[in-house]
Order: C-alpha cells, then structure tokens, then sequence
C-alpha cells in the first residue's frame, strides 16, 4: 500500500496570466511579458514579412514567385503549367499551394489586377471587377513571365541585390528584386498586417518615369504636371480634386474618387456601362440597384443584365419610356458603387521600417535605391574586368618572349612543376601562370598575340570609366534617368482611367424624393449646436438647454428645406440643409455642426450664415479693419459638393460674416474702444470669392477689429457721432450711453 503524504500538498497559484510549463505545470508570467515574447515577434513578422510591400514594390510572397519562374527560365521560355511553378515556390514559400496560386492569380494578365501584369497567362484567371467569376484550379491554367519582368530581374546576377537564404537554408532568394522602374507606384497593392495597413493605388508607368525623371532634375518639381493622378487596370474616370490630391502627395493618405464610364444607346433606349471603379464588383453594383428598384427608390429601370463577354466588361440597363440617362445616372453614382472612392495609405517598408510617404517622396527613395544598385552593379563589374585584365597581363609577360615560355615547358619534366616554372621565369602568379599553360598552341601566332594585347587597353579604359561613374553623382543620375527612359519607351502606354477635371460641377445636387416643407426655428450655440425645432414642439418646449458654458448665439424662423453656410476659421465654407438634421427638441443639446460637417481637425466654426435664394451679397469683415462684399450667388453650386475650399480671403483672421439681400448700415467695434458707422453701399462687390476687401476702418498700432453689426442691432444711441461719410475711418470713442450690451445680435 502507498503511503499518504503527511501534509497536503498546496496547490499552486494559477494566475490569469499563467503559461503552461513542461508536464503540464503553470507559472506565472506578467500580461506585458507574454506580449513581448510570444505576441510582438508574431506580429512584427506579419508586418516585415508578410503585409507590407518593399520598396520594389512587392510583398515576399510575390517575390518569392517570381524569382522562382525566374530561375525555371520562364522569362524567356514558354509557358508551363500553374500547377508546377505553385510546386516549385514551395521551396521558397512554404504557405501551402492555395495561397501561392492566389498570388500568381493577381499577379496574371488574364486577372486584370495590375496595369502591368508580371505573369503571361494562358486559361481562366478570373477578373478583378467580379466578385463570383471563380479562377481554374492551377493544373488547368499556364504560366510564364511577362516580357516587363525583364526590368524587375535586370542585373540580378550581377551583385545588385542580397541574397538571402530561405526558410530551411536549402537555397538562396533576392532579399529585393533590383526593379528599373519605380514599381512601387506603378503596382496597386493593398496589405493588412497587426496594427497597420498598406493601400496603394497603381500610377501610369509612363508618368511615373517621367516624374522620377523631372525630380532628378529639379528636386522642386511640382508633381501633379507629370502625376496627375492614379491609373487603374479597370480603367473609369476620376474625379478630380486639387486639394485632395495634394493632401495625398504630401501625406501618402487621403482618398480618391472614381466613378463608372458609361454611353446611351439611343436605338434600343439602354444604358451601357464599360468600366467600373476598380474597387467594386459588377456583382455587387447588380445586388444593389436590384436593391433599390425592390425598394422603389429607382422607378426608371425596366431590366438590368450583365453582358460580359470576351470582348470586356458590358452591363446593360433597360430605361423605362421617357427617362432621361443622365439624370438616372447621377441617381445611380449616388446611391451605389458606380461611384466610389479609392483610400489611400502609402505604407511601405524602408530598410525593413514600415513608413507612410507621401507620393511625392517615394520616386526619390526609389531613386536611391536603384542607385545603390546600380553601384553594386558596377562594382561587381569591375572586379569581373580586373580578374580579366589581370589574366592578360600575365599572357602579355608571356607573348613578349614565346620562345622562351614554350623552352620552359618542354624542358620541364614534370607536368606539376610546369606552373611553377612559369612562375619563376616570367615573374607572374599561379593564377596568370595556369592561364598560360592552358593556351592552346593554336593561339600563338602573331594575330593572336595583338589581339590579346588590345584588349588590355580597352579593358583599362572600362574599368577606368566605370571607376569615374562611380565617383560621380551627376553620371549615376544620368544612368538611372536612361534606363527609365527606356522603360518609359518599351512599356509605356495610354491612361485607361480618364481624368474629369471639371469634377465639381458634373454631378447635379439629389433630386431623388420630395423633401417635406414646413416651418421651423432655429437655434445656433456660441460652440456650434444647431437645434431644429417645428412649431408645434415649440409650443409645447419649455426654456432651451444648452452644454455647460454654452449659451445662444442666435435663432432664426425659417422653413425645413432652408439653406445655411458655414464659415470657418480654416477659409473654408460647409453648405448643408436643414433637411439634413433631424427635428430636435429644446430639452435637446442638438447636433454638433463641426462633427456633423466633417470639419478639419482644430478648424472651428466663425459665422453661420442662411442663404435663401442667392440673391443679394456675403459680407466680410477682418481683423485688420479690411471688409470684402461678394455677391452670394459665388456661394451657389448645383452639385452634390458640401465643402468649398478657399471661401474667404487667408490674408487676416475673420471677425464674421453676414448675408444681406439690400445695402444697410453697419456699426463696427475695434479693440481699443472705438466705433464706426458706415454704409454698405460704400463698398463695390468684388467677382472673386478671396478677394482681400478694402480698408473700412483705420486701426491703432495693437489694435483690431473686433465686430460688426447692423446699425439697428448695435445699441447705439446717437449715430451721428460714429458716421462717417467716407471710409477708412478711425471712428470715435464710445460714449457710455453707446457702450451697452446690445453688441450680439439674436436674429439674422
């Protein structure tokens, strides 16, 4: 029989955190340990060596592919089966066969992914633009590489890249590929890792060049005359946007708009639609506007069929009698993914780092980068050369006295001590010595002999040429701005996505259903709440609630489809309806205009202004005394845009604005106690919305304006005294009677 333990065991602590030991035993291990042993190596191999694209421009999985097709000789051969190069990358990748295939799919011309595809494929590959059109399993499809991935393995042989061992150290594999071109731009990629993510769109290979060339030159180069914009495989139009743009050349995030390419067919009274963002599906615009006309949201579609043949893209809507395409069209960019927007996040790993660059700075890392190629290029060259030039240097010692070298070797009785006989004799080392006593006789005569001594001083002259490329920045540049050019020539064509410049003007504002009509007041905080509250609930409301230290900046009667402008401390001007917000209530705190508009961040909101039917004019009044009168109907757009950039002069900060449908009078306030009273009339509109003004009051050193308002609002009592005739005008101090708080004004 077992004997008992005289005392129990104690039972170890078991913590949360614990990890299970060896047989089963549990220690203790703090949560921040565990993260950084088990969890941070987890997720910095996804992000270095799984998500994020290098600055080549691929991720490991497809440079691993690649290089294998490379090596089976698929870049200048023809083509074999999938099934065999996804066999032969396991000795690279080894992540199962499923997902090697699916990257040869994306990578493949018939997928259409990619603007320049890496692998010429024979067979079913699927397409990009549908979301249910499966590829072939790879034992029905073949491969090889595509003619450009001549520029992305050029040189590889030649010491331009590391190379690295793979995952069982069996075999070496280029830790970059030494690409001529700035592929990065010119592959659309999209990656998520832990943490972060990478979208990158895909830029025309010609503008590409041209830019990386332009900032070679001129480091000041302004980008968007050589970049305008992205190229997408599926091709569509992007609506273009300056601002926007700019923020993603600068930034590397942002997001750009594209929308469906479309033509009427008169004969048969149908829509055809040929092209499609590249980031929907024809599947999924199909889902939706069966959607829509289920709904009744879309009355003006009889049919609506996908006519996809080998000829490309085709889906085709049947329009009911009497509708008008281009108004149904608007309809439809509206409310499904016929138009849509592409976000950008240009994350890419520098020297093993993941960093978001801005457009305009990846050609320049690209450049340095195919610079450091290209030097190790001509490194690996020269000591190529000089292993030659060394070689007939020797034979040069040997060729002066033949007679000799051959008296040398008959007269040596061992075939071993040959080489080192010549050694001797001639002055050479074992290398130049088996070089010569491997001539065959043949090669002693006398054309021989002066064609071996030429090729010394051609090679001297190489080499010293590659020695003074090296040596020189201006030469290396010049080297790299060639081979760009050549690519440029070679494998550059056309834009597929077409650039509408005249975006903002080409889709009409919503006419979709009736908005209901019916009076309401408004109710606008100092912080920027805005309540909409009916009669009927105004009635019935007791004293309005405000957030704390808030308080009312004004209210106004008006009705629910009213117009408002927005102006903003960041130029910038928001038009929205108030339609757009739901019926509040006084017990309410009301919508927050800044979030619900979208606003910048630390942009903060100046005047709220309605607008009624654009007549009449927008008054501005600066810090530096300055006033700008421009007419309301440059505030009028009959598109779908809600922000306008550039709103108001950026010269001084805005005091506020005002709407005025006639001339009036107007009292203004400086900060050292003085007024002035002055016409409208006096002022002379100006057509151009950033117009600076002019001068309305003079202001002391120190001193600015610090309000305006109408005459009838200010609480002045005797006017006479602040009028004045002509402007700019100093004013006068205000009296007491004058100075009361009757400054903010409670309706405009």
């Amino acid at each position: 029989m077992a004997r008992k333990n005289k005392e129990p065991e104690k039972k170890k602590k078991v913590n949360t955190d614990g990890v299970m030991g060896l047989h089963g035993s549990t220690t203790e291990q703090a949560i921040s340990e565990t993260l950084e042993i088990n969890y941070m190596p987890y997720a910095m191999s996804v992000i270095v060596s799984r998500a994020i694209p290098e600055i080549d421009g691929f991720k490991p999985s497809h440079r691993k592919l690649l290089y294998t097709m490379y090596k089976m000789g698929l870049l200048s051969g023809g083509r074999t089966k999938s099934a065999n190069i996804v066999g032969q990358t396991m000795r690279l990748n080894p992540h199962g066969d499923a997902a090697i295939y699916e990257t040869m799919v994306r990578l493949a011309r018939g997928n259409e992914t990619l603007l320049h595809p890496f692998v010429d494929s024979k067979g079913n590959f699927g397409k990009v633009y549908s979301r249910d059109m499966a590829y072939a399993a790879s034992r029905y499809t073949e491969a090889k590489l595509d003619p450009i991935c001549g520029e992305i393995f050029k040189d590889i042989d030649s010491d331009t890249v590391d190379m690295v061992d793979n995952y069982d150290a069996t075999m070496k594999e280029p830790a970059l590929l030494p690409t001529t071109f700035p592929n990065v731009l010119v592959s659309a990629n999209q990656g998520i890792a832990v943490g972060m993510a990478s979208n990158i769109c895909s830029f025309n290979l010609k503008e590409v060049c041209d830019t990386a060339i332009a900032l070679m030159k001129n480091p000041d180069h302004d980008i968007l005359e050589t970049l305008p914009g992205p190229d997408f495989s599926t091709g569509g139009e992007l609506l273009f946007d300056e601002a926007a743009t700019r923020e993603i050349y600068t930034t590397g995030r942002g997001s750009f708009k594209l929308r469906a390419k479309w033509r009427y067919v008169k004969e048969g009274n149908l829509i055809e639609i040929t092209e499609i963002p590249y980031t929907t599906a024809t599947e999924v615009i199909m889902d939706k506007v069966a959607e829509l006309i289920k709904a009744g949201k879309i009355k003006e579609i009889a049919d609506m069929r996908d006519e996809t043949d080998l000829g490309g893209l085709k889906l085709t809507i049947d329009l009911k009698r009497g509708v008008d395409p281009d108004k149904l069209m608007q309809k439809l960019f509206r409310m499904t993914t016929l138009q849509d927007s592409f976000p950008c996040n240009f994350n890419i790993l520098i020297a093993g780092m993941p960093r978001v660059m801005g457009v305009g700075a990846m050609p320049d890392e690209g450049t340095a980068w195919r610079t450091d190629c290209i030097k190790r290029r001509l490194f690996f060259q020269i000591g190529k050369k000089e292993e030659k030039l060394h070689l007939l240097k020797g034979l040069e010692r040997i060729l002066l006295d033949i007679d000799k070298a051959i008296r040398v070797i008959r007269e040596t009785e061992m075939d071993s001590e040959v080489v080192p006989n010549l050694m001797i004799e001639f002055g050479i080392d074992e290398v130049q010595a088996n070089f010569v006593a491997e001539i065959k006789l043949r090669n002693i005569n006398k054309e021989y002999i002066l064609k071996q001594t030429k090729a010394i001083s051609q090679l001297e002259q190489e080499i010293a040429d590659m020695r003074a490329t090296l040596e020189s920045a201006k030469k290396l540049k010049n080297v790299i701005i060639k081979e760009l050019q050549a690519v440029s020539d070679k494998f550059g064509q056309p834009r597929k996505t077409e650039i509408i410049y005249d975006a903002a003007e080409a889709a009409p504002e919503d006419e979709g259903e009736e908005i209901p009509d019916y009076p309401v007041t408004v109710f606008v905080s100092k912080e920027g709440y805005l309540k909409k509250i009916t009669a009927q609930s105004l009635r019935m409301s007791g004293e309005q609630k405000f957030k704390e230290g808030d308080s009312l900046s004004f209210t106004k009667e008006t009705t629910n489809k009213a117009e408002f402008l927005v102006f903003t401390d960041k130029f910038q001007c928001y038009k929205s309806r108030l339609s757009d917000f739901d019926d509040g209530k006084a017990s309410l705190l009301g919508d927050y205009l800044p979030q619900k508009l979208g606003f910048e961040p630390g942009e903060n909101l100046v005047s709220l202004q309605f607008c009624g039917d654009y007549k009449g004019f927008v008054l501005f009044f600066f810090e530096n005394g300055k006033a700008a009168k421009v007419p309301l109907s440059a505030y009028e757009t009959k598109t779908n845009r809600k922000k306008l950039t550039g709103a108001y002069s950026d010269k001084s900060p805005l005091v506020c604005a005002m709407v005025l449908e006639e001339d009036v009078q107007i009292a203004l306030y400086s900060s050292d106690g003085r007024a002035a009273i002055f016409s409208t009339a006096q002022l002379l509109p100006k057509t151009t919305r950033n117009t600076q003004g002019v001068a309305v009051m003079m202001l002391k050193k120190k001193a600015v304006l610090q309000n305006a308002v109408l005459l009838e609002n200010s609480g002045i009592v005797n006017p006479g005294r602040y009028r004045t005739k002509t402007i700019p005008s100093a004013g006068a101090l205000i009296k007491e009677e004058d100075s009361g708080d009757k400054q903010q004004s409670f309706e405009v």
